[in-house]
């Protein structure tokens, strides 16, 4: 079972949930509809990892906040990249079919290590930069669905234990990327830096 940490201990998440089209930019950016509904996906326990690995020439990276939930709410914050095989789930999509080949491959989830938090969730930011270039930055208030609503809807089908993750969508500013490349996620609390990670995106 792949883990993560959490205020000094690890945890194993039994999966990683993840809200699609969560900012108008991004959706735009990728020529998009707005959803009527809450889009859900999940990524495995085998999708996650510590490392940025490099896949394909068409692999995409995504920045997103991450919320770690216990007792059916959110107990810590973390920073993930969702990786996405940008042309595989194209083609997929095109035809109806389901992205799992696209989205929930080994490794596809790279997350930071988690902080507790107890604080106001409308204080979060994010950002995120790729060769010491900001590349993604979005804040609370640009999300569709606030953490609230994404944790009832999901429980509306799907039980959240212990250790799962959130990933609650990406801003505009994803891109492919290239071995040697330099990651730098952020996690803000008004002015209080919450979580950062470097991550160097390694061959596969």
């Amino acid at each position: 079972m792949q883990s993560v940490r959490f205020d000094k201990r690890r945890i194993y998440p039994s999966k990683v949930v993840c809200i699609g089209r969560n900012y108008v930019a991004h959706i735009e950016e990728l020529g998009n509809e707005i959803p009527e509904e809450m889009i859900v996906f999940n990524k495995p326990n085998s999708a996650i990892s510590d490392t940025l690995y490099h896949h394909l020439k068409q692999t995409r990276f995504e920045g997103e906040i991450a919320f770690l939930i216990m007792g059916g709410e959110i107990a810590g914050i973390g920073f993930g990249l969702d990786l996405t095989h940008a042309d595989i789930q194209e083609r997929l999509k095109a035809k109806g079919l389901p992205w799992e080949r696209a989205k929930a491959f080994d490794t596809s989830a790279v997350l930071s290590p988690f902080v507790p938090f107890s604080g106001d969730i409308a204080t979060l930011h994010m950002k995120l930069y790729v060769n010491d270039t900001l590349q993604q930055e979005a804040d609370y208030s640009l999300m569709i669905y606030k953490p609230d609503t994404m944790i009832k809807e999901i429980r509306r089908f799907m039980s959240l234990k212990d250790g799962d993750i959130i990933l609650s969508g990406t801003p505009e500013g994803v891109d492919t990327y290239r071995v040697g490349d330099l990651f730098v996620g952020q996690v803000f609390s008004g002015n209080k830096l919450l979580v950062e990670q470097r991550w160097i995106a390694k061959k596969r």
